[in-house]
C-alpha cells in the first residue's frame, strides 16, 4: 500500500499532524489504540514533531524503538496494511483490517504439542497468541513483544492494552452439544480466555514511566477508579537507560473484558485528605539509599507532619550511576498521586555522587507538593493515560486533574 493509497480513502481516513498538542509520543499511542479497535483508517505525519530540537527541526522526532514495538505488534494483531512502519519514520500509514483479538491469528499449527502442556518458544509470531493448555484445558493464551534496546516497556503497554481489554474474540455459536447449558456453565463458556504479555525492553527509563509508577499509580487507578479487571505484572528483572544498558523483561496477565461489553462512565472526583506517602528508592548502595530516604523522610515530614510514610521499594540498582526515587501519595479516598524521577545528571566525580541524593529528593518533593497543590485526583501523566479509556467510556467520563487541569 503506499500514500497514494489515501487519494481513495480520503473521506474514511483521520489524519493527524503529530504536532498537536504536546507533540510527543502520546497522540500516536492514542491513535493507535482507537484505531486498531474500530478499524478507521489513520494517517500521522509529523510524528513527535515537537521533541525535535529547534535548531535542528529535521533531527529527533519520530517512531523510537518502544513507539514501533507498538505499532509492529497492533499491526500485526489486526492484520494492517502500513506505510512508514520503520525507526526514525516521521509519518505513518495504518490500515486495520481485523478488530478480534486472536481471531484467525492464533496459531494453532502446534495444538496436539500444546494440549500436552506444551507451550510455543517466545518471539514466535510477533502479534500472534500462542494457547497454553493444562490437562487439555486452555488456561491462557500468550504472546511475546521484544525490544532490541531498553525503550519503555510501559509506552507499548500504553499502546496495546485498550485493543486487549476490549477485543476480546466473540464467543462461538450455540451448538447441539451445548444449548442446554446451566447458567454456570454458560458463564464459563463464554468468559474471556485469560492472556498473558511478556515484553522485552527498558523498566526504568529516562522520562517515561517506571515499573514502580506503574505498579503502584497506574494500575490500582484502573481497577479501583476506572473499573477495568485486575492487571498482574511481574518484573523477571530490570533493563535501564542510565549507566550500563540493560534489557529488561515483564510479564501482563489480563483477562480482557467479555465480548460485547462497554466500560461505564467514571467520574473522579472529591480527592480526599493526604494519608500516606510511599516512599520508593533504587540506588547502587545502602548509603546512598539511606541517603536519600533520611532526607526524603524529613523533607515530607516538615510539609505534611501528620502524614503515615511507608516504604514499598529499598532495592539495589547494581550501578553507581543507576538512582531513582518515586513518592506516591495516597488520600483518604484512594486516589494515588506520584511523582518520580531517574536521575539523570552527570555524575562524573566524587562530589557528584555526594550531591545527587540530595538534589534528586528536592526535586521530587517539590514536585509532589506542586501536584498536590493543584488539588486533582490525578497527577499529570496519569490524567494522559485516562484519555483513552474516556474516550471508549459508554457515555461522558470526568476527571478531575485539577487546577487549570480539569477534563
Amino acid at each position: 500500500m503506499s500514500v497514494n493509497f489515501l487519494e481513495d480513502q480520503s473521506k474514511q481516513c483521520v489524519h493527524l499532524d503529530g504536532t498537536t498538542l504536546e507533540g510527543g509520543g502520546q497522540l500516536l499511542r492514542l491513535a493507535l489504540s482507537i484505531s486498531s479497535l474500530t478499524c478507521i483508517l489513520i494517517h500521522v505525519t509529523n510524528i513527535r514533531g515537537n521533541r525535535a530540537p529547534m535548531n535542528a527541526p529535521d533531527k529527533g522526532g519520530g517512531l523510537k524503538q518502544s513507539h514501533l514495538a507498538g505499532v509492529e505488534w497492533l499491526a500485526k494483531a489486526v492484520r494492517a496494511e502500513t506505510v512508514g512502519m520503520e525507526s526514525k519514520s516521521r509519518e505513518l500509514v495504518f490500515r486495520p483490517l481485523l478488530n478480534e483479538l486472536g481471531a484467525e491469528n492464533r496459531e494453532t499449527n502446534e495444538g496436539e504439542k500444546l494440549r500436552n502442556n506444551g507451550r510455543g518458544g517466545e518471539g514466535e509470531g510477533l502479534g500472534s497468541w500462542k494457547d497454553v493448555y493444562e490437562d487439555s484445558k486452555l488456561v491462557r493464551r500468550e504472546t511475546y513483544i521484544p525490544m532490541p534496546t531498553p525503550g519503555s516497556i510501559f509506552l507499548v503497554l500504553q499502546a496495546i492494552l485498550p485493543y486487549i481489554l476490549f477485543s476480546a474474540p466473540s464467543p462461538p455459536a450455540l451448538g447441539a452439544s451445548n444449548h442446554r447449558l446451566t447458567p454456570e456453565k454458560t458463564q464459563a463458556f463464554f468468559a474471556p480466555v485469560p492472556l498473558r504479555i511478556t515484553t522485552q525492553g527498558g523498566t526504568n527509563v529516562t522520562k517515561s514511566p517506571s515499573y514502580e509508577y506503574v505498579s503502584q499509580v497506574l494500575l490500582p487507578t484502573l481497577h479501583q477508579k476506572i473499573g477495568l479487571p485486575p492487571i498482574t505484572m511481574t518484573l523477571h528483572r530490570r533493563g535501564w537507560t542510565t549507566g550500563t544498558t540493560a534489557i529488561g523483561r515483564v510479564s501482563f496477565d489480563v483477562i480482557p473484558l467479555p465480548p460485547g461489553s462497554h466500560l461505564p462512565t467514571f467520574e473522579l472526583k472529591d480527592r480526599g485528605a493526604l494519608k500516606q506517602i510511599h516512599v520508593s528508592i533504587i540506588g547502587p548502595d545502602a548509603a546512598s539509599r539511606a541517603a536519600v530516604l533520611n532526607l526524603a523522610v524529613s523533607e515530607i515530614l516538615k510539609r505534611w507532619p501528620e502524614v503515615e510514610i511507608s516504604f514499598p521499594v529499598d532495592e539495589e540498582s547494581r550501578h553507581p550511576k543507576r538512582l531513582y526515587l518515586l513518592l506516591v501519595a495516597e488520600t483518604s479516598n484512594h486516589y494515588r498521586l506520584g511523582r518520580d524521577w531517574l536521575y539523570d545528571r552527570k555524575l562524573r566525580t566524587p562530589q557528584d555522587l555526594a550531591d545527587a541524593p540530595a538534589i534528586l529528593m528536592e526535586r521530587v518533593v517539590r514536585e509532589l507538593e506542586d501536584e498536590l497543590r493543584r488539588g486533582g485526583c490525578v497527577d499529570e501523566y496519569m490524567e494522559d493515560q485516562l484519555v483513552v479509556f474516556q474516550a471508549l467510556a459508554q457515555g461522558r467520563s470526568w476527571v478531575d486533574g485539577g487546577i487549570g487541569r480539569e477534563a
